[in-house]
């Protein structure tokens, strides 16, 4: 195996703490997009653990014990935020969103390993459930993500699964904006 780079490198490293622990996890953000996506620049691991709702604190007191932390208050920003902001042993940023909803259960639950780089094998979520997690996010780069995503892997997309899963998550938040603009993706890329 070549040495990977250094985001590969932390990602590696976060997994193997995750697996040792028998988390249940997935990587979701730019290191995701980079396989079933168009390749881009990403600074950072973006991944859900799957915690459920009220063992959140193990967790974050697991990963906090083994990384440093990124914010002072990093175990009540978790807590309150659902997400927990880290430094891998090189200083790479890794997210680490403590999953809880049905969705993201489903995401960790059909997640694969996926060879990333030669030798590199991360655990992602489907390009199905990528498009989902952007789609939710909706920033600009998200959506120009989900472009990628709808070029490359269109084949592996499921669009109504993508809906479905999308339409809650939508609800929750009141945005009633984003499913027709995924919805004109879909259409461009069919």
């Amino acid at each position: 195996m070549q040495e990977p780079n250094r985001l590969l490198a932390a990602a590696l490293e976060i997994q193997q703490f995750c697996e040792r622990q028998d988390w249940r996890f997935c990587f979701i953000g730019g290191i995701a997009v980079q396989h079933w996506g168009e390749a881009r620049l990403t600074r950072d691991a973006d991944l859900t653990v799957f915690t459920g709702i009220g063992d959140e604190a193990r967790y974050v007191d697991a990963l906090l014990a083994r990384f440093t932390s990124r914010v002072s208050d990093a175990r009540e920003f978790a807590l309150r935020q659902r997400v927990l902001l880290l430094r891998s042993a090189s200083g790479i940023p890794l997210d680490v969103s403590l999953g809880a909803l049905p969705f993201e259960e489903q995401a960790v639950s059909t997640a694969t390993l996926e060879e990333i780089a030669p030798g590199v094998r991360l655990r992602l979520c489907t390009a199905s459930a990528l498009v989902v997690f952007k789609a939710f996010a909706g920033r600009p780069q998200d959506w120009l993500d989900i472009e990628g995503i709808a070029l490359k892997s269109r084949r592996l997309l499921d669009w109504d699964q993508i809906r479905g899963n999308l339409g809650m998550l939508l609800d929750l938040k009141g945005d009633g904006a984003s499913m027709p603009r995924l919805d004109a993706i879909a259409s461009r890329r069919n």
